[in-house]
């Protein structure tokens, strides 16, 4: 048996995956990434999982693909990321020196998950498409001709970080307006507030404090009748399909694919995203481009993803 191992690094969690080229996680662990105080501790305890499952498993490891915040194609480095017991480092090159193996590949979560999508899920047949990750923030993968974006940097594609609003919302990059924060579980919930003092209060989870609402909240209200929360998805909705507008005109993909809790609300998200899209693109390209709910299991998505940097380069 030939397979890859996919690695998650989040900032609370790191998860690994044996994968097959076919898709299927045959063996699987995850570990506190906040049980290293720095990288080098980190990188040891990374390395440990890595051999127990190597040492466990029959048949021939051909790689090592890594999915984390800020991570660099080019350098092999994690540089600047939030929520992590290092704020930069040199995974590649570290792991390689520590694991004597040389195929070892990183990418941002993001763009793993857009190559989960392109080798496991429905981009299978798509050469040109872009992934939208809608969680906590905005994270996006753009493919193009079959390959990558990631530009001279090795950062290209950020485009939860374009300006959807301009002086809008304070972001936590330090810029106002940018995308995600009105297009994430983050940025509805935002919107909840904001249109609820509009409402003087009248909503039927009115009650609810922020740092216990979520999107899901905001999605059982909506369908149960509530005028308010309906609203959030259609300017949601309305907010993401123009910038999607824009992401068309600039690289002309035949689907965007999105993924992340928010996109699980199905129609109420779908609908006026397409419409506000269709509304805002050029002529040219009206009627053309998909928006699809990603296929990628939604609790193996960053495992998958990562595992896809192997085969993909392979």
């Amino acid at each position: 048996m030939q397979y890859a191992i996919g690695i998650d690094i989040g900032g609370t969690n790191t998860k690994l995956g044996l994968v097959t080229q076919d898709g299927v996680i045959h063996k699987s662990t995850s570990f506190s990434t906040r049980a290293a105080h720095d990288f080098d501790s980190y990188a040891k305890l990374l390395c440990k999982e890595i051999n127990s499952i190597i040492a466990t498993s029959s048949g021939t490891c051909l790689g090592i693909g890594i999915g984390a915040p800020n991570a660099n194609y080019h350098t092999g480095s994690i540089e600047f990321a939030p929520n992590m017991p290092f704020v930069s480092a040199p995974m590649v090159s570290e792991l390689q020196k520590i694991l004597h193996l040389e195929k070892i590949y990183l990418t941002n979560d993001a763009n793993a998950a857009a190559l989960g999508e392109k080798i496991y899920g429905g981009a299978k047949d798509i050469s040109d498409f872009i992934m939208i990750t809608l969680g906590t923030g905005l994270g996006s993968g753009i493919v193009c001709d079959n390959k990558l974006l990631y530009g001279s940097t090795g950062f290209a594609g950020e485009l939860g970080h374009t300006v959807a609003v301009p002086e809008g919302r304070l972001c936590n990059c330090g810029k106002r307006g940018c995308l995600e924060n009105y297009a994430s579980a983050t940025g509805i919930k935002r919107t909840f507030y904001e249109k609820l003092a509009e409402y003087n209060g009248k909503s039927s989870i009115a009650h609810i404090p922020f740092d216990k609402m979520t999107s899901k909240i905001i999605e059982d209200a909506a369908r149960d009748g509530d005028i308010l929360c309906k609203e959030c998805f259609d300017y949601t909705g309305f907010i993401l399909g123009r910038s999607f507008a824009d992401f068309v005109e600039f690289s002309s993909p035949k689907a965007i694919f999105l993924f992340g809790g928010l996109a699980k609300s199905r129609e109420l998200i779908f609908e006026p995203t397409k419409a506000s899209m269709e509304r805002h693109l050029l002529k040219v390209f009206r009627n053309k481009v998909e928006i699809l709910p990603s296929l990628l299991p939604s609790s193996d998505a960053a495992v998958l993803g990562a595992s896809a940097l192997v085969w993909e380069t392979l």
